[in-house]
């Protein structure tokens, strides 16, 4: 096995105890980018130079006994959203053109206090407006879409050219690539981890997580990563704490809410199986299930845009006015929608969502959480605009995409989305955990004992082409 090829916590393991440096481990890293990069671009930019001078600090301080934790002299890749002191944030846009950033975000300084080796920002789509990525391939399929907005970051765990890294998740922008590309992706609870420094789209619906290629990864990065910072408005307070799950599998007394309504309507064949399969095996660990009704689901398409659009024009006013040529087409299209939106339309979502946090709080009461697919489809190809339905129904790729995750982002609750196989085609599923506000610990539980039934993962084919099946 590659260093490339170790997940984080087994690569933290390794250098812990001096069996790997931080600088076999990134050279081994970059070496596998200059390999699949051309073929995949998840990578706005590869800063290898101050990488290896990173991973040379952690190596040294490391021999010093100045070990820092799990994540010290570990390769990521950081969403190009996110500050980085020195490095552009671009965004995905040609309006950030020339723009650098003059402080470190939150999130930046925090892993960089853990140690963690930046090896580059990872591609999104423009300013996360969107669910495809479209400068990215999809890992497994070089035909297919990555996945959005934070398709980079999952490509690049996904393929081994980062061995964790950080998006974004407004309507479900970590969650659909982690789905599409066959890795852990969690969106947190809203505030749990500071947004200061983050290019935001949707104040009241902006998360940013971690993507992994385990949960046991997840849990680390997030330890790093939550906790308060007084510059985030909605930033939450309360211990840390740590999320890192236990070994075993028992999940007797679990109750886990198996939808009847919304999550498995207009769902594909093999998603289902699998994510059906997955529940299933869940019980076989003990757990209960439970079917559940989903509340006020009609309501959900409406009240994540009548949220996200407005916010974002908000967000882009004065660039909209000053440089709306910059914009791609998709993204200027939806910021100008925006600003023909009623006021009355907003406060309409506003007050939905509020309804929705009620009644979400109290199907979490009957249930410790649910289970269902992130996504109903897996990765569409490149260019494709819709998915027509066995009843004929014909659904926007996007709205497809959101559809599922959209609801996590409007009451605010953790989701934690899990390889869960693979359909005909070879293309990764993926199944969603959502708990209560800051149950991060308990989804992680459960989505480990999930993956110790499982035979270990691996990683994406080194390149794949756009007519080949992908490698299982």
């Amino acid at each position: 096995m590659q260093p490339y090829e170790l997940t984080l916590a087994a690569a933290a393991d390794a250098i812990r105890a001096r069996r790997l440096s931080p600088v076999e481990l990134l050279d081994s890293v970059l070496e596998r980018a200059a390999r699949v990069e051309p073929h995949l671009r998840a990578y706005a930019a590869v800063h290898a130079e101050r990488a290896r001078r990173a991973a040379r600090q952690a190596a040294d301080d490391i021999a010093a006994g100045r070990h820092r934790g799990p994540l010290h002299g570990i390769p990521m890749g950081l969403k190009d959203l996110i500050d980085v002191a020195g490095l552009p944030t671009s965004a995905g846009s040609a309006v950030r053109a020339g723009h650098r950033a003059r402080a470190d975000s939150a999130v930046a300084a925090r892993l960089a206090a853990a140690g963690a080796v930046l090896v580059g920002k990872t591609h999104t789509h423009e300013f996360a407006y969107g669910l495809i990525t479209p400068q990215t391939r999809n890992a497994w399929h070089g035909g297919r879409v990555a996945g959005g907005s934070s398709g980079g970051s999952a490509v690049a765990v996904a393929a081994g050219t980062a061995t964790f890294a950080v998006g974004t998740d407004t309507g479900g922008s970590i969650r659909v690539p982690a789905a599409l590309n066959g890795v852990v992706g969690l969106k947190p609870t809203y505030g749990l981890v500071p947004r200061h420094g983050v290019t935001s789209l949707s104040w009241s619906l902006d998360h940013v997580g971690p993507l992994t290629r385990t949960v046991e990864d997840a849990a680390l990065v997030l330890d790093a990563l939550a906790g308060h910072d007084p510059r985030d408005p909605a930033s939450l307070t309360g211990p840390r704490g740590s999320h890192r799950p236990a070994g075993g599998t028992d999940l007797t007394g679990l109750r886990i809410g198996v939808p009847r309504t919304y999550y498995f309507d207009h769902v594909d064949a093999d998603v289902e199986s699998a994510v059906r399969r997955a529940i299933g095996r869940l019980q076989d660990l003990g757990a209960c299930l439970v079917d559940v009704e989903i509340p006020l689901a009609r309501h959900v398409r409406a009240t994540q845009w009548g949220l996200m659009v407005p916010e974002a024009t908000a967000c882009h006013e004065d660039t909209l006015r000053a440089v709306p040529e910059l914009y791609g087409a998709d993204v200027r299209v939806l910021l100008e929608a925006g600003a023909l939106m009623p006021a009355v339309d907003y406060l309409r979502a506003q007050r939905t969502r509020a309804l929705m946090r009620r009644e979400w709080e109290r199907l979490l009461d009957d249930v410790d959480l649910i289970a269902a697919p992130t996504v109903p489809v897996t990765a569409v190809r490149a260019g494709q605009e819709t998915v027509t339905w066995p009843d004929g129904t014909v659904e926007g790729v996007t709205d497809a995409y959101v559809r599922l995750s959209a609801p996590a982002n409007i009451t605010g609750v953790p989701s934690l989305s899990l390889p869960a196989g693979h359909d005909t085609a070879g293309l990764p599923i993926g199944m969603q955990l959502l708990g209560r506000p800051r149950a991060e610990g308990l989804l992680l539980r459960v989505g480990h004992a999930w993956e110790q039934t499982l035979p270990a993962r691996p990683l994406a084919p080194a390149a794949p082409t756009p007519d080949a099946t992908p490698a299982l």
